[in-house]
């Protein structure tokens, strides 16, 4: 029998890769002729990068503005003229100092730098990949890096962070990099929210980025005066507010295709060749709830078993097994199964994975 192992990482907790190595391990303890072929994977989030890289791409790293203007080593990939550049690696919530939110102030104008970066390496098509972002700026730092001038009513440029958009009286981009005409761009998220509203960046992610009630507001008035500056229709649009909001500069101002992120990882690293000759293909995440109906890694990854007619497994830190039962995959495997504190299996996952690795073995292999 040959197995795939393709989990999503473990926010938080383990990589793509590591998941699937604990995994191997358990296997191997109890059927160690088992065959096996480890595929890391993204959403479109943290550890898209990694996925390509583990399938191809070139790791090109570049030091560029953080997302409070600490200075930040950050990677992108590169294979012929495709870029693929993770937006968490310059202007994550993993790159804030001493891991200090900065709801109103963090800015994405290293994301931008990345790009320009793309761009001197003769990227014709560049995919930003948008999840774990820090700020909360509508894509406007980005924006600022690529040469836009952003500007009070006395001609100043306003400062970084989604606080400050509502000072922005102009919106300028005659100075624009002229480059970016001739890039196709794919905002890859699994992010369907609009960039205003109840379920909006503001509303909805914010919070996450330590914005209390009042910050939320300011950030909803800020992006929402943002917007119409630009005069753009593009706030509506789903996607629009993945990423503080980026998704919606990437529309407005780069003209990018929005696609699911799994689906377009997936593409990328070749997925559907890899699986052609498996009998069982193992997924995973950390919380498998109904979230996980939308766009997710394991749903991406099901789908393409489905279509294959290949059995599907999944393992998650936490899950309920009749539901995912009930879509299509064979079993669910939760570390919670083994181990009842949840913060153990946060903080220890290998031991855990391990012993799944094994069970299912003995149950499914």
């Amino acid at each position: 029998m040959k197995i795939a192992i393709a989990s999503d990482s473990f926010k938080g907790s383990a990589s793509s890769y590591e998941i699937s190595q604990w995994l191997e391990e358990g296997i191997h303890t109890v059927i160690p002729a088992c065959e096996i072929e480890k595929i890391a994977i993204g959403d479109g989030g943290e550890g898209s990068l990694d996925a390509v890289l583990q399938a191809g791409f070139t790791s090109l790293s570049f030091q560029v503005c953080g997302p409070v203007g600490n200075i930040v080593d950050a990677r992108i990939g590169m294979k012929g003229h495709t870029a693929i550049i993770e937006m968490a690696q310059a202007s994550g919530l993993s790159q804030l100092p001493s891991h200090k939110l900065a709801p109103l102030d963090a800015t994405s104008f290293g994301t931008g730098q990345l790009i320009r970066h793309a761009l001197d390496v003769g990227a014709k098509e560049i995919i930003l990949c948008v999840g774990g972002s820090a700020s909360t700026d509508a894509g406007a730092g980005a924006l600022q890096a690529l040469g836009a001038r952003i500007l009070r009513a006395d001609g100043s440029e306003v400062s970084h962070g989604g606080g400050s958009l509502i000072d922005c009286v102009q919106i300028d981009i005659s100075t624009l990099d002229a480059r970016l005409t001739d890039v196709k761009f794919v905002l890859a998220s699994d992010v369907t929210n609009p960039l205003l509203g109840p379920l909006g960046a503001a509303h909805i992610y914010a919070p996450q980025k330590g914005a209390d009630t009042e910050q939320v507001e300011l950030l909803e008035k800020s992006l929402t005066h943002f917007a119409h500056i630009s005069g753009s229709q593009d706030v509506a649009t789903p996607g629009a507010g993945a990423a503080g909001g980026l998704g919606f500069m990437a529309l407005t101002y780069l003209n990018a295709t929005a696609r699911s992120g799994i689906e377009t990882i997936l593409d990328l690293i070749e997925f559907d060749q890899k699986i052609a000759d498996v009998d069982l293909i193992i997924t995973g995440e950390g919380r498998f709830d109904a979230q996980s109906l939308s766009g997710k890694a394991p749903m991406g990854i099901l789908t393409r078993a489905q279509q294959e007619d290949i059995e599907t497994i999944i393992v998650v830190g936490q899950g309920d097994e009749a539901a995912a039962e009930a879509i299509g995959f064979s079993a669910l495997f939760s570390l919670t199964s083994f181990e009842s504190d949840i913060a153990t299996c946060i903080s220890n996952p290998a031991p855990l994975l391990r012993l799944v690795g094994q069970e299912l073995a003995r149950t499914h292999i």
